[in-house]
């Protein structure tokens, strides 16, 4: 072995140095990529937060978030203008066609991207309706329709519908800027709204006694990410770009200063590393002690980056495509990945099975588009006693709150007929059941045979049944309930009889037969 040793010394040499690099070389780029950002970290507030997961997570979730239960989203700018996408179904674009999903799915809002294709809808759409104009040209339009846009309006509708929150995507991936931002944008000077879309808007929400949050594409803006996005992984990896990161730290700390939003809604992911982006919230937090922020932040890192290469990006794209084609709802069910600190996570368009001792919102728009999409029609939308009625009272059961989004059209901000009816819906019942809903918590089952449960704050349990009344009796299977029970639509009695394993209400008016979901409160002793 010795003599071996000697005689191949200098190989042997060269392969440890090889080797040492090879394994040596990423823990050392990821170390000198990280610290590149962090050394810009840096805190502008003084107060309890400081810029450490700790200090972050010692952040209680208020009582005002839990307690609110419903919020409007609101998908707006210039993608409103010509309001138009495929229609359809997200998850079922992804499961037939995948390598074009993101330039042909049902996502209007999308459609500075997909206008880029000669050969997507979209883009035969705009040149069929306005020639070569550049997506850029849809700025005039929209500020011509602003000046017929009444955000007291808007937030009367809010109040009206039962919401208690109210969330406005404030730039979204086509980096279109809602309010007159100082920060300058190197590619694309003066890419904002003159006129203060956002501050009008959080003025009119809150003199409605709402709260008022924004949302920020973190993650995505095509005027810094030149390159036309196909796939899953061109959409989740997408470089940044120069510069990206400290605008879009630049642009959020802004937003915060401005408005004090009570939510920071980010989207897909954060530009900055973990340091810089835990300063961003301890400031937040100093400056919005009750606000609260959701869970798409993951930052970057040298993994994102390698992800990011061409070959990165194709072996996620492969890995989704098995993972579609051997189990097709997989994409169904996708939730965000958890980030060390967030006070709310956010399954989109789905829902959680059980209930969750985080908290969390589930979010969707009222069709299959978030930004107005005129191709829609009524079958396009969500039922409200089928589908939005049901999600929402099975969220709340289950510790979660609903994010309904709304996409008004044009620059003059009309909300659609389609989604009026059913926020008006939502308003109705609300006003007749609100009080087994608004600042109620999961009570020790969720739901049972159709019926879900929720516990009031002086101890009431909750029942609101899953479908109409037909006689005078409903049997709650399972359950045992005794105390003082009231219809909560018009204050009249219901007896309670505990018959073996389950609870009869008998009612001294029953609930008409086209009542959805009526709620019954029942107040122990």
């Amino acid at each position: 072995m010795r003599a071996f040793i000697r005689r191949h010394r200098k190989k042997l040499l060269v392969g440890l140095v090889v080797l040492t690099l090879l394994v040596a070389t990423p823990p050392i780029a990821a170390a000198v990529y990280a610290w590149r950002d962090d050394r810009l970290a840096r805190m502008t507030t003084e107060g309890p937060y400081r810029a450490t997961r700790e200090s972050l997570n010692a952040h209680p979730v208020p009582d005002w978030f839990s307690d609110a239960k419903f919020g409007i989203f609101i998908h707006w700018g210039l993608f409103s203008v010509p309001g138009f996408a495929p229609t359809g179904n997200y998850a079922d674009v992804l499961r037939s066609d995948y390598d074009r999903a993101m330039l042909v799915h049902p996502y209007a809002e999308d459609y500075g991207n997909a206008m880029r294709d000669p050969s997507t809808p979209t883009a035969e759409h705009h040149r069929a309706t306005y020639g070569n104009l550049p997506y850029e040209g849809f700025k005039a339009m929209f500020d011509k329709g602003l000046e017929r846009w009444d955000p007291n309006a808007w937030a009367k509708t809010f109040r009206d519908s039962g919401a208690r929150y109210v969330v406005l995507v404030a730039k979204y991936h086509d980096g279109y800027a809602l309010w007159p931002t100082g920060v300058r944008h190197p590619h694309r000077p003066g890419w904002h709204s003159e006129r203060d879309i956002v501050g009008e808007l959080a003025t009119a929400v809150r003199a409605q006694g709402l709260r008022f949050g924004v949302y920020y594409s973190g993650g995505v803006d095509w005027t810094f990410q030149r390159d036309i996005v196909r796939t899953l992984g061109d959409y989740t990896y997408a470089r940044y770009g120069d510069g990206y990161a400290d605008y879009a730290d630049a642009q959020l700390r802004e937003l915060v200063i401005r408005y004090k939003p009570d939510l920071l809604w980010n989207d897909i992911s954060w530009p900055t590393g973990q340091k810089r982006l835990f300063s961003l919230l301890a400031d937040y937090y100093n400056t919005v002690p009750d606000g609260v922020v959701n869970d798409r932040w993951q930052t970057d890192s040298f993994w994102r980056w390698t992800m990011g290469t061409t070959l990165g990006r194709a072996g996620f794209d492969r890995l989704m495509k098995w993972a579609i084609a051997d189990d097709p709802e997989f994409i169904d069910n996708v939730t965000p990945p958890a980030v060390p600190h967030s006070d709310f996570t956010t399954p989109e368009y789905t829902q959680y099975d059980t209930v969750r001792a985080k908290k969390w919102e589930t979010t969707r728009g009222i069709g299959n588009s978030y930004g107005f999409n005129r191709m829609e029609r009524d079958q396009d939308y969500a039922s409200f006693p089928d589908t939005l009625l049901p999600d929402f009272v099975d969220a709340v059961a289950k510790n979660g709150n609903l994010l309904l989004n709304v996409g008004p059209s044009g620059g003059e901000g009309t909300l659609p007929p389609e989604q009026l009816r059913r926020l008006a819906g939502f308003g109705r019942w609300l006003d007749a059941n609100g009080a087994a809903i608004y600042a109620s918590r999961p009570w020790s089952r969720p739901e049972s045979e159709g019926a879900h449960f929720t516990l009031g704050r002086d101890g009431a349990v909750n029942v609101i049944l899953g479908g109409p009344v037909t006689g005078d009796r409903v049997r709650l299977a399972g359950v045992q309930l005794t105390g003082t029970a009231r219809l909560l639509g018009d204050d009249s009695p219901v007896a309670l009889t505990v018959e073996g394993p389950d609870t009869v209400l008998t009612f001294a008016r029953p609930p008409a037969p086209d009542a959805l979901k009526p709620a019954i409160r029942i107040t122990p002793g």
